[in-house]
Parts: structure tokens; C-alpha cells; sequence
């Protein structure tokens, strides 16, 4: 009886299949189904490829193979050594994630969904099966994944947070082009890729807000976190309402340059929102939110000091010296 090859009980979502059996005689029957493709690999190389139908095994319809063997050990020899890789052509989807950062360094998270075939099976088991020793659907799987999440990073790294978000269709589009090219050398044909999630850390989510709300720069947003980055660093040290008055007191040098000749007292407003003490030059409320130009405010003066040990700026209402830790009276 001839030696049957062939991919019993495929499942739906299985893409590749290694026949268990090295040896293979010559008159082997081997039963391709359709939507599938077999390759003949040996030595870390694809030879010969069999489409969908029933084939006898001979020299004539292995001639990659022959050639092979009549060099190593004569092709009549029987049985031989070579695997038989089955490859499904069906569609198939998988899941991709990453994190990856934007061109100020910004953390994105991403997540999807792409489609895939199999377009070439030679240059698939060339390139992957053989060349990444992906024997099994899980193994393809993983390396596809993989290899999406690499090329979206290097893509992704390109762009800032804020085209990455309000240009998300001009995003995913590239980000499909390159793929479309990468994995046309793997022997795949990316079909589509969807985006189905991006997000990036609560303190870049707050920096996209003012971005997005029309008309503040990006160094402007630097400089409104760093005033609550330092107010609440000062609020740690000093505590209670002293740091609140610290905090104020970083505000005008940070937003604007103060005037030599200022006086000892800095003028902000109070947000008609949350009752924030925030700076008279506030497009928006850098606690809430609030559109302060949309929105009446009333005036705020908080009077400051010098810290009589280490000459230290504090607000005249804190107890201790935000520098130093001196109790102040």
C-alpha cells in the first residue's frame, strides 16, 4: 500500500501543518485539499510546491528535489529524507498590541485586529516556517504578531502624540502601507488592519487635552505642567495651605518673564469653575479645564516674601519655607 501524505482534520484556524513523517517513498500519494499548497523542505530550503489534487510522487513532478538527491545520494534511493509542509490559503485574523512612543517620547498603547494570507508558499516557508523555525500555527501567529508590532513601533515613533491621535486615519493608512510591503517579502498578503484601541498615560492624556483645545502651542503645555509638576512638589514639602501659596508663586516666571520692577504681589483670577488660583494670562484653567475666556472670573492677589534663611520666594500666608523647611512667623 502507498504512503499517504496528507492534512487530516485541519482546523479553521490553523495556517501551517508539518506531515510527522521524514521518510518519504517515491509512489507516495499526496493529497493536497483545497485552500491548501504543500512545499517540499530540506537543509533549511523550499523545493518543490504542489497545489490542490491528489499527486504520485515521482522524479517528474520533483525535480528540485531530484536534482537535490542525484547529487547526495542518488535520486533513486528510496525512501528519502525531506518534510512536507502544508499551508492553508485561507483568510485568517490575529490580534496585535504594542507600546510604542511618539516623537516626544510620549507611551502610546495600541491594539487591533489584522487580516492575513498566504500569497506565496514557497517564499512563506522559506522566510518564515524554515526561516523562523515556525512549525505549528501558534508559532506563525506569534512571529506575524511580533513582526507587526516591530514595524508599527518604528512607524508609530515617527509621528507626534497629537497627529497620532487627531490624524488616526492618516496613522493606521501608513502604518498599513509599510506593512502591506513587509509582509509581501514573508510571502503574505496583508488583506486589511484595524486600530481598536490607542491610548497613552494619564499625564500625556491632560497634555492632549490643551492641545486640542485650540490655540496653545506645545511649549505652552510644557510650561503649565511643569507649574503643577513644581506646585505639586511643593505641596509635598510644605503641606496644607502653605503649599498652596508656594505653589501660585511659581506661576508668573514659568508663564511669562516677571518685570524687574514688579511689586510684591502676583495678580491671578480665580477659575468660575473649581475656584482655582490660576494667572490672569490663562486661556484655560490649568486644574479643570474651564474655557476661563468663555467663562467671568474674579480677581485673586496672593502677597509673597523672601524666606529670611535661604532668600527663598514663599507666599506670605505659608508657615514653613518650601526651600529650606524654616518655620516662618
Amino acid at each position: 500500500m502507498p504512503q499517504i501524505i496528507e492534512w487530516v482534520s485541519a482546523g479553521a484556524d490553523d495556517v501551517v501543518w508539518r506531515y510527522p513523517v521524514e521518510d518519504i517513498t517515491w509512489g507516495a500519494q499526496l493529497i493536497v485539499h483545497e485552500y491548501e499548497m504543500a512545499v517540499f523542505f530540506r537543509d533549511g530550503k523550499a523545493y518543490d510546491t504542489f497545489g490542490p489534487g491528489r499527486h504520485t510522487l515521482t522524479t517528474l513532478n520533483l525535480p528540485l528535489l531530484t536534482t537535490l538527491l542525484s547529487r547526495i545520494s542518488g535520486f533513486q534511493k528510496t525512501p528519502f529524507k525531506s518534510n512536507v509542509i502544508f499551508i492553508s490559503t485561507k483568510q485568517f485574523a490575529g490580534k496585535f498590541g504594542n507600546r510604542a512612543q511618539t516623537t516626544e517620547l510620549a507611551p502610546l498603547m495600541t491594539f487591533g485586529t489584522f487580516w492575513f494570507k498566504i500569497e506565496d508558499a514557497t517564499l512563506f516557508v522559506n522566510m518564515v516556517v524554515g526561516g523562523q523555525n515556525a512549525y505549528s500555527t501558534p508559532d506563525v501567529n506569534n512571529f506575524l504578531r511580533g513582526f507587526i508590532n516591530e514595524k508599527m513601533i518604528d512607524t508609530l515613533s515617527k509621528y507626534d502624540l497629537r497627529t497620532v491621535f487627531t490624524k488616526l486615519d492618516e496613522t493606521s493608512n501608513e502604518v498599513k502601507a509599510n506593512l502591506v510591503d513587509y509582509f509581501k517579502r514573508l510571502g503574505v498578503q496583508m488583506v486589511d488592519l484595524k486600530f481598536e484601541g490607542i491610548d497613552t498615560t494619564p499625564e500625556f492624556r491632560d497634555r492632549l487635552f490643551w492641545l486640542k483645545s485650540g490655540g496653545i502651542s506645545p511649549d505652552e503645555v510644557i510650561r503649565m505642567e511643569t507649574v503643577k509638576d513644581a506646585a505639586a512638589s511643593l505641596g509635598k514639602s510644605t503641606g496644607g495651605g502653605a503649599a498652596f501659596g508656594a505653589g501660585m508663586v511659581m506661576i508668573p516666571p514659568l508663564f511669562q518673564p516677571t518685570p524687574s520692577n514688579a511689586g510684591p504681589s502676583i495678580i491671578l483670577i480665580i477659575c468660575p469653575k473649581c475656584q482655582a488660583h490660576i494667572p490672569s494670562t490663562s486661556k484655560f484653567c490649568p486644574n479643570c479645564g474651564q474655557d476661563i475666556s468663555s467663562a467671568p472670573s474674579q480677581p485673586s492677589s496672593i502677597p509673597i516674601r523672601k524666606c529670611p534663611k535661604c532668600d527663598a520666594v514663599v507666599a506670605t500666608g505659608a508657615s514653613f519655607c518650601h526651600g529650606c523647611g524654616t518655620k516662618l512667623t
